[in-house]
């Protein structure tokens, strides 16, 4: 038994050939389903944030599957030419850009909170 080997089980994983394998649940694959719901019943809401001096468009909370989260991020980026991320259930967006995200999504079926 080697160095990794020891280090592996000592941390809860196991080495074996070539793969090494957590036995941690995968986060991303891990999906509600109570949590998933229909867009046109979501209430989303708009949260603007400076970090590092830099404005930051916070748009959320999408009860989505995690595939349709990244298919959203990528239309938002593509129409408003600014970068994003996805954290959690909320999408960043760089710049203030809440008019036209608000647009972009009206036009897709999203709703928001008034």
């Amino acid at each position: 038994m080697g160095l990794a080997d020891l280090l592996a089980q000592n941390m809860g994983s196991s080495l074996e050939g070539d793969k090494f394998d957590t036995k941690k649940d995968d986060k991303k694959k891990k999906v509600n389903s109570s949590e998933i719901i229909p867009k046109n019943q979501h209430q989303l809401v708009f949260t603007f944030e400076k970090r590092k001096g830099k404005p930051v468009t916070l748009v959320g909370r999408f009860y989505l599957e995690e595939k349709d989260k990244k298919e959203l991020l990528k239309l938002l980026k593509k129409k408003l030419a600014c970068g994003g991320s996805i954290k959690e259930e909320w999408i960043e967006l760089q710049g203030d850009v809440k008019e036209k995200v608000k647009l972009t999504l009206e036009k897709e079926g999203w709703k928001f909170r008034k």
